[in-house]
């Protein structure tokens, strides 16, 4: 097709696989690395996904390969879909394989406990030279490729790459936009999985709409402003990739963070919550960073600290409960130029 690329997207999971699917659905030449060989060639054979998204069919278009070489050889774009935890050890794999002007986006939600750094901090320490994106917002995987009206975003300060990106994953469905806040936008994808659980627990308890809206709300406040404080822009919080996104995982049992707080809100413990899920819920260890962070920033984040007693101090969820209703009431809205009161 006049105009394709060749497009790899690294990592089995989900997301990984709608990304890689639906670029491939575009026309273009797209390549899906699995590190498991045997998931790789069953997906591959099957032209499915089993184990993350069964049921799907793959674009004739998507290659499934654990040949990390056979992957990267030629390709313009790479976007990396790995788990924080094997997010660096994978780029460091990958290093030498890249053609020299490759662009790569991450599209990981999570932060590596080392220097609280974001996945796009590593593409830059390890990958020096080539363009860094990041791509995040209210995307759930099944319903991308379902076809479902679909808006994200493409953060980056590399103009050219953020063209690239849209121009690669853009169609009547699915709809990108670009930002230059590329640590606003990462962090607003990485912190939402924190009140995510909170929402999930808060559901399970048979709160009301009154509580759900108050909750949404002050995980958006809170979120934003410790962002700032790490120098995002408190603008991009309102697009996308923070109010957005914050909405769909707090809303709904497709998350993975909604679905383990609502099973810790049924009086679960934190390791069968997870068991049950079956995948990596980000914000469970999200929030141990993050508390640690604002604890060292002095950032007032009352319901990270509240959900922290809960998941690993061992405090009864109705006690936190009472005791954030207790907090401080300060200003609604963190960012107007001028308080005004009446």
């Amino acid at each position: 097709m006049p105009g394709s690329k060749k497009i790899v997207v690294l990592g089995g999971g989900s997301f990984g696989t709608a990304i890689a699917n639906f670029t491939a659905s575009n026309g273009h030449d797209v390549y899906q690395w699995m590190r498991n060989e045997e998931q790789a060639l069953n997906t591959q054979k099957s032209r499915e996904n089993a184990r993350y998204l069964p049921g799907f069919t793959l674009n004739e278009n998507l290659q499934v390969t654990s040949d990390l070489g056979l992957a990267l050889t030629g390709a313009e774009l790479v976007f990396v879909s790995i788990p924080s935890k094997s997010f660096r050890s994978v780029v460091q794999q990958i290093k030498p394989l890249l053609e020299p002007n490759a662009g790569v986006i991450s599209t990981a939600k999570g932060i590596e406990p080392q220097g609280f750094t974001l996945m796009s901090q590593i593409l830059e320490e390890e990958l020096k030279g080539h363009p860094i994106a990041v791509l995040s917002g209210p995307n759930f995987a099944k319903e991308i490729l379902q076809n479902q009206q679909t808006g994200t975003v493409i953060a980056s300060e590399n103009d050219a790459l953020v063209t690239s990106v849209q121009e690669v994953l853009s169609s009547p469905t699915f709809r990108v936009y670009g930002n230059h806040d590329r640590y606003g936008v990462e962090l607003g994808g990485a912190l939402k999985n924190i009140y995510a659980i909170v929402c999930g627990m808060a559901a399970a308890m048979g709160t009301g709409k009154n509580t759900q809206a108050m909750l949404l709300t002050r995980s958006l406040a809170e979120m934003s402003r410790f962002a700032v404080e790490l120098g995002a822009n408190p603008l991009t919080f309102l697009g996308l990739s923070g109010v957005g996104d914050l909405i769909l995982t707090c809303t709904s049992d497709l998350s993975r963070n909604y679905r383990v707080g609502f099973s810790i809100g049924l009086g679960k413990g934190l390791d069968q919550a997870i068991e049950e899920i079956g995948q990596v819920a980000e914000g469970v260890n999200t929030v141990k960073l993050v508390k640690q962070k604002a604890d060292e920033l002095a950032v007032y984040m009352p319901l990270v600290s509240g959900l922290h007693a809960v998941l690993f101090e061992g405090l009864p969820v109705a006690e936190v409960a009472k005791k954030l209703m207790q907090g401080e009431q300060n200003h609604d809205v963190e960012f107007t130029v001028k308080h005004y009161d009446h």
